[in-house]
């Protein structure tokens, strides 16, 4: 492509043409005479080598640079609008992504609560189904597997009950009901067991019979007649009584012989005088003993008791009465000695002992401490054990 040259000629001229200017031509402005002095750029004719269609192509390139560079910027610009819509479009999606999200976390934290609720009730369905499971095993057991353990609950029991308060006949009780109770299934396999309660209620009837019922009314009755009981403190304790002294009487026959005599009425006088002083006498002689007592007494303070301490005196001694049948009952034979003997150290120091009801209680004392309570007592380990080796069978 050729480019379009200026002419020289012109060029060089144009300058000559200003310079020679005359002095009085007006002044024209720096930017105008600038414009002015530029190459005019002449058109000349083509040259003869140049062909026509060169600037027609020129024109239709320009023409074409033109129309893509259009092109070009519509498209950025609906590049720009699409664009700006997909962003909008991902702010609107990302913002329903983060309340899904949310639902999502808030549906998961429910789900987690309702699946603990389940494994909760899982457990205790579980829990539920091995006690049900347990109940129909303990269900399924035959009436032997169950009467062996009623009969070793029992047997447990008097043997406990045998140890602690030596009931001999609620244990001899508890063994002839487990016999009997076996006696019913007629199974050979509970011939040792039976055996083994058979020696059990031999060696129970064999040991020495103690009344304690017996010594126990008795123990009661003594509690009872404590209060009857006059101490040594007392205005006025029981004596024993005496007898009075024979009087001198006349025998009428002699009587008759004496008056037949002439001495009759003098000799009768004579007796009526002796009675009378001998009752008056007599009279005299029990009132002065009544006025003053001699009494021989271990303990002076006894004495000098007053109502209160009377009081508490028959008291302890019911106390240790008391503690005594205790201790019968639980088989302590040193606490009920010991109880006993202070029972009567306190009724020979405080009570009058010339009373009957003292004598009386003394005695019963007595009969009470006679009874022997050292009675060393079995065991029914050898009808437990025999239970217990047919319950571990498989």
């Amino acid at each position: 492509m050729s480019e379009i040259e200026p002419n020289s000629e012109s060029n060089a001229a144009l300058p000559a043409s200003s310079t020679n200017a005359p002095a009085n031509a007006e002044v024209i402005p720096a930017p105008v005479a600038a414009a002015l002095t530029q190459p005019t750029v002449a058109v000349q004719p083509a040259r003869a080598g140049t062909p026509r269609w060169v600037p027609a192509c020129l024109v239709i390139l320009a023409v074409l640079v033109v129309a893509q560079w259009w092109s070009a910027r519509e498209q950025a610009a609906e590049l720009r609008v699409e664009l700006a819509r997909r962003l909008q479009q991902g702010d609107l999606t990302n913002a329903e992504a983060k309340m899904t999200a949310k639902e999502a976390q808030d549906a998961t934290r429910d789900l987690q609560t309702k699946v603990g609720v389940l494994e909760s009730k899982q457990i205790e369905s579980q829990s539920q189904q091995l006690a049900l499971e347990q109940l129909y095993q303990d269900l399924s057991k035959n009436r032997d597997d169950w009467a062996l353990a009623e009969i070793e609950q029992v047997l447990s029991t008097a043997s406990q009950q045998l140890q602690l308060a030596g009931n001999v006949p609620g244990a001899l009780i508890a063994l002839q009901n487990a016999d009997r109770s076996l006696s019913r299934s007629d199974k050979p396999q509970f011939i040792l067991i039976r055996r083994a309660i058979a020696k059990d209620i031999d060696r129970l009837k064999a040991l020495p019979l103690l009344d304690t019922t017996g010594i126990t009314l008795r123990l009661d009755s003594l509690i009872g007649e404590v209060d009857g009981m006059p101490l040594l403190s007392d205005e006025k304790p029981s004596l024993p009584a005496t007898q009075p002294k024979p009087t001198r009487r006349v025998d009428p026959k002699a009587a008759v012989a004496t008056a037949a005599t002439g001495r009759g009425r003098d000799s009768q006088w004579s007796a009526t005088l002796d009675d009378k002083w001998q009752s008056w006498s007599d009279e005299m002689w029990g009132e002065v003993r009544q006025l003053i007592r001699v009494r021989t007494v271990d303990t002076p303070d006894a004495l000098l008791l007053s109502p209160t301490q009377a009081y508490y005196a028959r008291e302890n001694l019911k106390l240790r009465l008391l503690n005594a049948r205790l201790a019968l009952l639980s088989r302590n034979e040193g606490a009920f000695r010991s109880d006993l003997i202070a029972a009567q150290d306190e009724i020979g120091k405080y009570f009058d002992t010339r009373a009957k009801q003292t004598q009386v209680a003394q005695a019963l004392l007595k009969q009470v401490q006679g009874s022997n309570l050292s009675i060393e007592m079995p065991t029914l380990a050898e009808s437990l054990n025999a239970v217990r080796n047919y319950k571990a069978k498989p």
